[in-house]
């Protein structure tokens, strides 16, 4: 067991340690790599319409330079999932898994120093693109760090699958979870799964684990339409607001329990708005602004009309809810006081999943602790 724990350590430290992967273990020049990684980074697989026709050749081309068995597979149409293999010695033994997610969340070119799928780089030698950390770069780390070990010779006693999986941007449902539910994930024996966790400027990487359970809602408000110069009572954009305010002073009340110090980001509910839905469009809205000698100015742009406030408005959150918290009471905040009923006010809830609490005494987190302790006293 101990030998078995030192040599999976080994290859997953060889994974997540750039400079150990390149000094000590990939027999290939640093140029090379960073091509290939650039060339994963200029495939547009961005949300909502990912170019996954050309990122699954990219991975498929990658394993057959490596020599690891490779397949595709499709849960739902058009979202292809690029499983790869590399045999071990002892196939009985449980296998593991290596993932990662082959889209990316969409860019506003505009905002950027650089084109986000031009993969170009500054003369610090930094890589600017969409998708760099989130998450191809793990995915190359992994096929990179495996073409290092087989040049190597090294051969693991257990199988080791990798996979890119699409759709995770937008929930995964017809990615990771798919396949976690199919008989094929079945048939693999996995026995661990890594997944992404984040980056690190330095030598010193953090190990995460999935525990906060992700909520996703939405608040709709309804009310009156009027003319935007009435003011009166009870107008969508009013009952939304007064949410938005209660759920403000509950977001700052936790996140300054992290500010102090007396808990850790992943203890408390963290509440984010995600977007933002009101307004009548139009798309010769015309406005005005007052010149820089008097006068007003017109002019006509593309937006929403102006003077009419709207019967509905809308906002979404991410809500990330911690195992020591209590569920029933935080529906009842959100039914009671960000979204009641009496200020026209309706919600949804997306997302529910439920993850166990952990701690240090957990047998994975402990095997974990032991082997890498082991394996660096080695080094």
């Amino acid at each position: 067991m101990e030998r078995t724990s030192r040599t999976l350590l080994l290859f997953l430290l060889c994974l997540h340690s750039p400079a150990f992967a390149v000094a000590s273990v990939i027999n290939d020049n640093a140029d090379s790599i960073i091509a290939r990684f650039q060339e994963y980074l200029r495939i547009n697989t961005a949300q909502p319409s990912p170019d996954y026709a050309t990122s699954t050749r990219f991975i498929l081309a990658q394993s057959a330079s490596i020599g690891l068995e490779a397949e595709t597979l499709e849960f739902a149409a058009g979202k292809p999932l690029v499983l790869l293999s590399w045999p071990g010695r002892l196939p009985s033994l449980p296998s593991l898994l290596l993932n990662s997610h082959t889209d990316v969340v969409s860019a506003e070119p505009h905002k950027w120093r650089y084109p986000p799928f031009s993969a170009s780089t500054d003369s610090a030698g930094k890589i600017f693109a969409r998708g760099s950390q989130d998450m191809k770069c793990v995915g190359l780390q992994y096929l990179e760090a495996i073409r290092g070990l087989k040049a190597k010779g090294f051969s693991p006693d257990r199988t080791i699958h990798v996979s890119f999986v699409p759709d995770e941007e937008i929930g995964g449902h017809d990615g990771a979870e798919a396949f976690a539910k199919s008989e094929k994930f079945r048939g693999l024996n996995v026995g661990v799964v890594l997944d992404e966790g984040l980056a690190s400027p330095s030598e010193d990487y953090r190990v995460f684990y999935a525990e906060r359970s992700p909520w996703w809602m939405v608040i709709k408000a309804r009310g009156a339409p009027g003319h935007g110069a009435r003011m009166y009572d009870g107008s969508a954009m009013e009952n939304l607001a007064k949410s938005l305010e209660v759920i403000r002073r509950f977001r700052a009340s936790q996140f300054d329990l992290v500010k102090s110090g007396r808990k850790a980001e992943g203890e408390v509910v963290s509440v984010n708005m995600v977007f933002f839905n009101a307004g009548t469009p139009s798309s010769t809205a015309r406005t005005a602004r007052l010149g820089p000698t008097g006068g007003w100015v017109y002019h006509v742009s593309f937006g929403f009309v102006m003077n009419v406030q709207p019967s509905e408005a809308e906002a979404g959150f991410d809500i990330r809810v911690p195992p020591n918290a209590d569920p029933e009471a935080l529906e009842r905040r959100i039914a009671e006081e960000w979204a009641p009923s009496s200020r026209n006010l309706t919600f949804e809830v997306f997302e529910l999943i439920d993850c166990e609490e952990q701690n240090v005494s957990d047998i994975f987190y402990s095997r974990f602790r032991i082997g890498l302790s082991t394996t660096m006293s080695t080094w």
